[in-house]
């Protein structure tokens, strides 16, 4: 969706992948809501939301852009962030320090991990995730750096290799070979059940971890190896401290094992790009004009504001509950992916600046409620997620790398051809 309001001055989306291909398949028009079939060399049935359309947030930023220049001021780092990430390292050197002769059993070392722990390290996940857009200082090689001291309480180097992946998933979201956000099919096929998904959402954090050496490798590069130097010797340093107990460690590794599992705040990775489009009646998920009009808006046959029911099913979705405080606003993440180049206390602003834009769009009310309905509702899990299969770049490596093929994903960035003149450019990304 270019705007949801579809106002005349809104750009619609570039549709020149969806006209090549009726072209080649001699359709006078394409399927519902620029539905098309999945690739045929998917290993198993896919029954993912394929499209050609591109991706909703290049055209919106156009066009807050052009209704509203005045949030370019906005961009440019934030130095907030570099204290922000120097009090909870050190929150979090400070608990496992202490925890060093605690038994990994007692319900002290456990709900210190879990409440203290967890909910640290996914602050310092997402720390990482803004750093990586070079957003706490101007130098890129002081964000990097900064970055890896983030990373220390985490207890394995994962920084370095976060970047070039996570700026691919902005310049190429949903493209499936590029995108490693994006679940496989064999994940879909496998994980397709209550337990499947019980079992995902408990341990998603391994997933986002194993997932990107199936899909593509980046180059190895000397920050990569400071990375993985910084954090094997700050581990050996914590332990030979701690008197030779690894009780500290333990402590470091489960809370982002648990950052990333049945937590309040791991609801974020579910609720930002998954399809919530066929979910109840709009309790949990609805627009923010909707709710203003107490529900009393028209609405489609999948209970969504009549405007915007026969457009794709939105790709993205926000956030803008009380977690935002320990998450970096990662829930507005419309906002993010429009505009990454925006640092995340200014965020709020942007929505206020552009809010026609972003009212009309569905959001979550609750990241709690999203992880329990994921699991327990059979019209959304692992297949809802928008896929395409032409488009994107790859950031930190040549897209002629990644294989076609692997992890049962047919497609590549490598038969994308040249990219367009009006694609991204790094200074909207702050690569």
């Amino acid at each position: 969706m270019a705007s949801a309001t579809q106002t005349d001055s809104a750009p619609h989306l570039r549709a020149s992948a969806v006209k090549n291909q009726e072209q080649k398949n001699g359709q006078g028009q394409q399927q519902e809501s620029g539905r098309i079939p999945p690739p045929e060399s998917s290993l198993v049935e896919d029954h993912f939301f394929w499209t050609y359309t591109e991706e909703p947030h290049r055209s919106r930023r156009q066009a807050i852009i052009k209704a509203h220049p005045e949030v370019t001021k906005l961009c440019g780092p934030e130095p907030l962030t570099k204290y922000t990430v120097l009090f909870v390292v050190s929150l979090q050197v400070c608990c496992a320090y202490l925890l060093r002769d605690t038994s990994m059993l007692s319900w002290k070392f456990l709900l210190t991990a879990y409440v203290i722990g967890a909910t640290s390290n996914q602050n310092l996940f997402l720390a990482i995730h803004e750093i990586s857009h070079n957003l706490a200082f101007r130098s890129p090689m002081a964000n990097r750096l900064l970055a890896i001291f983030a990373n220390i309480p985490i207890g394995i180097p994962y920084s370095a290799a976060f970047r070039p992946y996570h700026l691919t998933h902005h310049k190429s979201l949903g493209v499936t070979g590029l995108d490693t956000d994006l679940p496989t099919a064999l994940e879909a096929f496998v994980l397709d059940s209550l337990l499947g998904k019980a079992f995902f959402c408990t341990f998603q954090l391994l997933f986002y971890a194993i997932r990107p050496a199936f899909v593509y490798s980046p180059p190895f590069s000397h920050i990569h190896l400071i990375n993985i130097i910084t954090q094997f010797s700050f581990d050996y340093a914590l332990t030979k401290v701690s008197g030779g107990s690894l009780q500290p460690l333990l402590y470091l590794l489960l809370s982002a094992l648990l950052a990333g599992s049945l937590h309040p705040c791991a609801g974020h990775f579910i609720a930002e790009h998954y399809i919530f489009e066929k979910v109840g009646d709009g309790k949990g998920t609805e627009s923010i004009q909707r709710r203003k009009m107490n529900g009393n808006q028209t609405v489609g046959a999948n209970g969504m504001p009549k405007e915007v029911a026969n457009l794709p099913p939105p790709e993205t979705y926000s956030y803008y509950g009380p977690l935002n405080i320990l998450t970096y606003n990662v829930g507005l993440h419309n906002e993010h992916h429009d505009f990454p180049a925006i640092p995340w206390t200014r965020l709020h602003a942007l929505h206020r600046i552009a809010s026609e834009f972003y009212e009309p769009l569905p959001c979550h009310r609750s990241w709690v409620w999203v992880i329990w309905t994921f699991i327990l509702d059979k019209n959304v899990g692992m297949w809802c997620r928008v896929k395409r299969a032409q488009g994107g770049r790859v950031v930190g490596g040549s897209s002629a790398n990644a294989k076609a093929g692997r992890a049962g994903e047919g497609i590549s960035g490598a038969s994308n051809g040249p990219e367009e003149g009006d694609g991204w450019k790094e200074s909207e990304i702050q690569n």
